[in-house]
């Protein structure tokens, strides 16, 4: 079911369903039909839809200030960096509109650190293969992905992709212009694949000995998903530069890009600069999801919430193991590798009103809003039985078919 509109650039295969409302993880489409969302915006709507804390914060600021550009203080800015400086290994943040923009901060902080550090020829980033970090041209590089960067030129030089959780492989990659080291602790567009904490660490000391800096791309496992206010708090492994975004404004468009004062220190007045980035408006909005997400117990719930998931489709998997072969992911950053298509089983999610994303590895992606409950979980696994039980009689009834032909 793919919807044409005439006038939207086509870089979508749009999915002929729309919704008008929302409210915690449920969404209303236009027909009135009631769908349970497991996509949460892909990781941006971390509240749920209509949270009565975000309304409340961002209708009083629109009716006081929306925008007034970066060459004037913007307290409501100092306050979520002050936060979120108080809350991580961070000294500075810069604040943007996307993930995507930033890594191009990342990015030109982790050559510019180099070059303020007298070694300029250092501008080249280890990345890893099957990551994902954005649809910039140097984000697409860093990428590496050829199907997204085919027909727009030669990707932009600077990066070297490796083989994940390849040491070695890392090891040879670095050389004189080598200047960082960039991963997602979980990769979620490649798959929802956990990074192992030895290689984590692995890289950190590789970083240590070689005047490398350590960048975390949390853009999906920030703020909450992975059951720690970001993912890097539970591996005791702390980078030099992360950038977040998605759920940091929970559904307003805000980036950030988090450093130490060390890591930072080549980026001077001028060096950098974002015409929309850390408007009031957004600045509002990352501080009530703050309010939120760091409120006592709040991520004891998302713990537990993501416990009791992954128990449930574990029982899932074992019933239907012709149709999901794995069960993987962190907090609610859940991931089930598929036996046919993983885009089947976003249909079929779908027929039972209940929407999900696929990703990397043949993996449909589970992203429910953080604030969801047992009883929601107990319905999305419920939906998803029935989904896995049509799947099985589909696949099973198409070989007795194609046998008996």
């Amino acid at each position: 079911m793919i919807a044409v509109t005439s006038h939207l650039l086509p870089t979508y295969s749009r999915a002929d369903l729309a919704f008008e409302r929302g409210e915690g993880v449920w969404l209303v489409a236009t027909t009135g039909e009631r769908y349970l969302d497991f996509t949460s915006g892909v990781a941006v709507n971390a509240l749920g839809h209509a949270h009565p804390h975000m309304v409340k914060a961002l209708t009083e600021q629109a009716q006081k200030l929306w925008h007034v550009s970066n060459l004037y203080r913007i307290p409501e800015g100092e306050k979520l960096a002050d936060r979120l400086c108080s809350a991580t290994f961070a000294d500075t943040v810069f604040f943007q509109n996307s993930g995507a923009e930033a890594m191009e901060c990342a990015i030109k902080m982790a050559r510019k650190y180099q070059s303020a550090s007298g070694k300029p020829e250092r501008y080249r980033i280890v990345t890893f293969e099957g990551a994902f970090h954005g649809r910039t041209l140097a984000a697409l590089a860093a990428t590496g992905n050829k199907k997204y960067l085919d027909g727009f030129g030669p990707p932009m030089p600077g990066f070297d992709q490796v083989p994940f959780n390849d040491l070695d492989a890392v090891k040879k990659a670095i050389g004189p212009e080598t200047a960082a080291i960039l991963i997602e602790p979980v990769m979620g567009e490649g798959g929802v694949r956990v990074v192992p904490l030895p290689f984590l660490r692995a890289l950190r000391k590789l970083c240590d000995d070689n005047g490398l800096l350590l960048i975390f791309d949390e853009i999906q496992t920030g703020v909450g998903r992975t059951g720690d206010l970001f993912a890097y708090q539970h591996t005791g492994v702390e980078p030099d530069i992360m950038t977040i975004a998605k759920a940091l404004g929970g559904g307003f468009p805000v980036g950030a890009c988090l450093a130490t004062t060390e890591a930072s220190k080549g980026m001077t007045a001028g060096t950098h600069g974002s015409t929309f980035g850390g408007n009031p408006l957004a600045m509002a909005a990352g501080n009530a999801v703050m309010d939120v997400v760091t409120a006592k117990g709040f991520l004891d719930n998302v713990k537990n919430s993501a416990l009791v998931l992954k128990q449930k489709l574990a029982e899932l998997k074992d019933r239907h193991s012709s149709v999901i072969a794995e069960v993987r992911g962190d907090g609610l950053l859940m991931g089930l590798r598929m036996v046919p298509p993983a885009a089947e089983m976003v249909d079929e999610l779908r027929a039972e009103k209940m929407i999900t994303v696929a990703a990397g590895d043949n993996v449909v992606r589970l992203l429910p809003p953080l604030v969801i409950n047992e009883e929601e979980i107990a319905e999305a696994i419920a939906r998803i039985d029935r989904a896995c039980t049509t799947l099985a009689q589909n696949h099973a009834r198409a070989a007795k078919e194609k046998v008996a032909t």
